[in-house]
């Protein structure tokens, strides 16, 4: 009997375990694992490479759930044979009904509520025994591992855009957590959100067309540019290449400096080549980097597309709420 008792309270604990430590997975807080790794902290470095591996992860919390609810059905036959004898049909049938509600809230419900209050600081301590589940359940969980890449072979679907969701997420909650904490001011906190949720966007969807911004020759005077920026509005204007075949300008000149200097001949700066599906904060970085206030959008054949500024894309990284 005492036997019994003994793995049924194992069974419990170890569900209990495995349970909580897979919701305390989802909820993780990567960022701060990262810097515990970076700190020679081993625990942590194990955890980080089970984060970057979630089918091995979540197949070792499933055979190891298994493996709990299986101890606990046969601490339950054998108490009953125990206290009923071999032969009793109906103890044997009741006794699983009546200790589930018991598995649920100490197996289950209670647990991932504990690590879902508080994942690193439990995933933290739980971190050396599930290094060494993972180890012992490596046989079975790599076999279900390689089913699942079976099945997503056949699917044509992978996991990357959940993956990326979570990643999305987590970062946002390091957004928040940093604003609470008071280690970003709003302003800075509306510039991290602008950039997360412009990032997938291409400087495509932010040019101005081409045939919008007005271009001058290189021999025209400062009084046509003049003329031509406040036809249009616009503080810099492309310079038409001498060689009739370009496609694309040879640089733009700044209408302040036409109004600074009308009788002197127009400086012609370069521009920055960015490609159209170049990703948008990489673009307004190019610029900012390069110096260059204006930049000309080509297309895969290395044709015109449009203009676009740094002012135009600074823009709206303040607009994201």
């Amino acid at each position: 009997m005492i036997l019994a008792l003994v793995l049924l309270v194992l069974g419990i604990v170890g569900s209990a375990f495995f349970s909580g430590s897979e919701t305390g997975f989802y909820r993780l807080n990567r960022v701060r694992l990262v810097l515990d790794g970076l700190g020679g902290d081993p625990i942590a470095r194990g955890l980080l490479a089970l984060t970057n591996q979630p089918p091995l992860f979540v197949a070792t919390v499933l055979v190891g759930n298994n493996v709990a609810n299986y101890v606990v059905s046969l601490a339950t036959v054998m108490a009953t044979q125990l206290v009923y004898g071999p032969q009793a049909f109906w103890p044997g049938l009741l006794a699983p009904i009546v200790l589930a509600p018991v598995l649920f809230v100490y197996g289950e419900l209670a647990p991932k509520n504990l690590f879902y209050l508080a994942p690193n600081r439990l995933l933290r301590r739980c971190g050396p025994m599930l290094l060494v589940f993972t180890v012992l359940f490596a046989p079975a969980a790599l076999l279900l591992w390689a089913l699942s890449k079976l099945l997503e072979r056949f699917a044509g679907q992978a996991p990357t855009p959940v993956q990326l969701l979570l990643a999305r997420k987590q970062l946002q909650q390091v957004f928040d957590e940093g604003h609470e904490a008071g280690i970003l001011s709003p302003a800075q906190r509306a510039l991290a959100q602008g950039m997360f949720s412009l990032a997938n966007k291409s400087v495509r969807d932010f040019m101005l067309p081409a045939g919008r911004l007005p271009t001058v020759r290189s021999d025209a005077s400062p009084a046509d540019v003049l003329s031509l920026a406040a036809r249009f509005q616009c503080t810099m204007i492309p310079v038409e290449a001498p060689d009739k075949t370009a496609t694309n300008p040879a640089g733009f000149v700044r209408t302040l400096e036409a109004h600074l200097g009308p009788k002197k001949p127009l400086q012609v700066h370069p521009v920055l080549k960015i490609r159209g599906n170049e990703p948008y904060i990489v673009a307004l970085m190019r610029l900012e980097a390069a110096g260059k206030p204006l930049g000309i959008v080509v297309d895969e054949s290395d044709r015109l597309a449009g203009f676009v500024t740094v002012e135009q894309l600074s823009e709206p990284l303040f607009r994201q709420k």
